[in-house]
């Protein structure tokens, strides 16, 4: 999977897509909304049961006490968390449909460098031209897709070069 400047390849296929909000950066940092450049592998795959049936036999259903832990200073930082937690965090399961369908990347995990970054995902866009906090998001359908054909350990490759670009 690679993203290039008019959306991403993967399976000989092109999907348009949306990404940080903050363009692409070789140095991320925590809330600077960018993606992060490099070969992030997919390690992960979450959804909601109660909206949409498993994609795959590895994907894990979001709880309703499921949280991301995004709180740079804690041992959990970039991991999933559990209710209650009361430090800094993001809520998988949503009121919105953008976390209907989650595939989670290796970017500062497993072992979390404070301040690098967390949640980068792939997941459903709120709509074209729309940026995300540094995720890369798709069309529903174009994700479904994508989820019902990716493996764990998929690459997905954000070139250095994409982030000189405007």
């Amino acid at each position: 999977m690679v993203l290039t400047p008019t959306g991403v390849r993967f399976m000989g296929r092109h999907f348009p897509c949306v990404i940080g909000k903050g363009g692409i950066k070789t140095d991320k940092r925590e809330g600077d909304g960018a993606t992060p450049t490099g070969q992030h592998r997919i390690v992960g795959m979450l959804y909601r049961p109660d909206r949409i049936s498993a994609p795959q036999p590895w994907a894990r259903p979001i709880g309703t006490m499921d949280l991301w832990s995004d709180h740079s200073g804690d041992v959990d930082y970039n991991t999933l968390v559990r209710r209650p937690y009361a430090k800094s965090h993001e809520v998988l399961r949503r009121a919105d449909p953008l976390y209907d369908l989650v595939l989670t990347t290796d970017y500062n995990w497993p072992k979390a460098t404070p301040d690098k970054g967390s949640a980068i995902f792939i997941h459903q866009w709120r709509r074209p031209g729309f940026g995300t906090e540094g995720c890369i998001a798709f069309r529903r359908d174009h994700l479904r897709w994508i989820a019902e054909h990716i493996q764990l350990g998929t690459v997905v490759t954000v070139p250095e070069g994409l982030a000189a670009q405007p």
